[in-house]
């Protein structure tokens, strides 16, 4: 199973012939590292409905014949567009042929672009024999302890940015409550005010013994 990141939020995770893709913000993305007309994709996942997460979910959606796991009330709206949807609310667990997703709670704000109002997740995905959890835009609150307890988190994908989410240091004290083996860093210096220094945040995750931390270029790609 291998772990790509596409930029800002943006990952797929590829499992043989299986691609998921999450938060596939990739038009108007100046990170972005695929591009949302060829990407191929099995499922999308979404965090919140934000514009820089939600994205180009529809249309490759459309493209594809993916169908999208998001909190209910995005997937409600989703569902109007023509695509097939999994309606799972905080705590849900959606089942797929490839594995499993659960939305867990972030500390967060979302409304969609076309103005749906819904509650912010994370993401604790459960593909090839590992769990990768992806914290969604989140401040540091003590709840990502808890989707560990349950299911041993291998990857965490957690922003470090500052401004929207947390910033690199509040991300170590996630990192430390994660208890994650291995920690990628991701929402930050797509635009200025989320730039920020990421072999900063490896240096002192690690020195914390928190985890090891995996800093990624858009395009480039971690095998657990």
């Amino acid at each position: 199973m291998e772990i790509r990141y596409l930029g800002h939020s943006a990952f797929q995770l590829v499992d043989g012939d299986v691609s998921v893709l999450v938060d596939p913000f990739l038009t108007g993305n100046p990170k972005a590292a695929a591009d949302a007309a060829e990407i191929e994709a099995t499922s999308i996942l979404l965090t919140h409905g934000h514009a820089d997460h939600i994205g180009d979910a529809v249309a490759i959606a459309q493209r594809t014949g993916a169908t999208v796991q998001a909190i209910t009330e995005i997937a409600g709206e989703i569902a109007d567009e023509g695509v097939a949807v999994i309606d799972t609310n905080i705590g849900g667990t959606g089942k797929h042929e490839w594995g499993w997703a659960r939305l867990v709670p972030a500390f967060h704000t979302s409304t969609t672009p076309k103005g749906t109002v819904n509650p912010p997740a994370g993401l604790v995905i459960g593909i090839g024999g590992k769990v990768i959890y992806h914290v969604g835009d989140t401040a540091l609150f003590s709840d990502l302890a808890l989707p560990g307890r349950r299911t041993p988190i291998d990857v965490a994908l957690v922003p470090i940015g500052g401004h929207y989410t947390m910033d690199r240091h509040d991300a170590v004290e996630a990192a430390k409550l994660i208890g994650a083996k291995v920690v990628i860093p991701i929402h930050y210096d797509t635009f200025p005010p989320i730039e920020t220094d990421a072999q900063a945040f490896k240096a002192d995750v690690e020195a914390a013994g928190a985890a090891t931390v995996v800093v990624l270029a858009p395009g480039e790609a971690y095998t657990p």
